[in-house]
């Protein structure tokens, strides 16, 4: 058990360390084609980000305690629906990743990135293929939240939305080589086109318009995600945070208590 833990363990920092490498790479290369599109560097960001990501699905699920495993389902299904109402009401918003905020809460950095490496992964292979390279900013996403619980930004509101502007960061900083040099630019949304047409029309680049919007429109977007979060658990049975290691050995939400025999996730 302990050493399928160490492998597990080991692909999850193989992943990560491949998605890192792809990011560095593509802001260092950068394609030159007229439109951005295509090119050895659209296939290294695809091929790259999808692969890291599979990678710390995999490892993450070699350690994963058995409430986390029965909350995974849920967690992607929540995303995909929401993904997909947001998508469809045209606003320059997402909301597709309270359920990976929800278990990076409840279980930690691993099981969050896996989550959200999952749903994207999924509804890259079943519903649409543009999806599957963002399977690494929403491992990202899933990471952030579990490391800021950790930390106890999710004990108070005022922090908690704090920290949601934060993921938002993170998620716009990894989004924005994808949307530029894999898509040219154009967005998983009409509202996030536009804008990101928008600042192309002051004058930036592609990649500085993909950042600009993922910055301006992912803190809030990632806010409102921590906030749904939130309101889901806060309607979920008492007591049912303390079913998960995690939040108990580091006092995760406001009421949680320290149990003596937690050990941390």
């Amino acid at each position: 058990m302990h050493d399928r833990a160490v492998a597990g363990h080991l692909r999850a920092g193989v992943g990560a360390a491949v998605v890192a490498a792809t990011y560095a790479v593509l802001i260092a290369v950068r394609p030159t084609s007229e439109h951005g599109v295509g090119g050895p560097a659209a296939l290294l960001a695809l091929l790259g980000y999808a692969a890291g990501a599979m990678l710390i699905v995999s490892g993450a699920m070699a350690g994963m305690a058995t409430a986390t495993v029965s909350l995974l389902p849920v967690a992607v299904a929540v995303n995909i629906v929401m993904g997909k109402v947001v998508y469809f009401s045209g606003l320059p918003l997402q909301l597709d990743s309270i359920g990976t905020v929800l278990v990076g809460v409840l279980a930690g950095p691993a099981a969050g990135a896996a989550t959200g490496a999952l749903a994207s992964i999924l509804v890259g292979m079943t519903i649409t293929p543009g999806a599957l390279p963002y399977a690494a900013t929403a491992a990202a996403i899933g990471c952030t939240a579990g490391l800021l619980a950790r930390c106890g930004w999710f004990r108070r509101t005022p922090t908690a939305l704090l920290g949601g502007a934060l993921i938002g960061v993170v998620a716009g900083t990894v989004s924005a080589p994808i949307t530029a040099f894999v898509f040219g630019n154009a967005s998983g949304s009409v509202g996030q086109s536009a804008l990101i047409a928008t600042f192309q029309a002051y004058g930036n680049g592609m990649l500085k318009a993909a950042s600009l919007q993922g910055l301006a429109a992912d803190p809030l977007d990632k806010a409102l995600t921590v906030a749904l979060a939130l309101a889901v658990l806060a309607g979920l049975p008492p007591g049912f945070g303390q079913r998960f290691p995690f939040v108990r050995a580091h006092r995760v939400l406001r009421s949680s208590r320290r149990h003596p025999e937690a050990k941390a996730t």
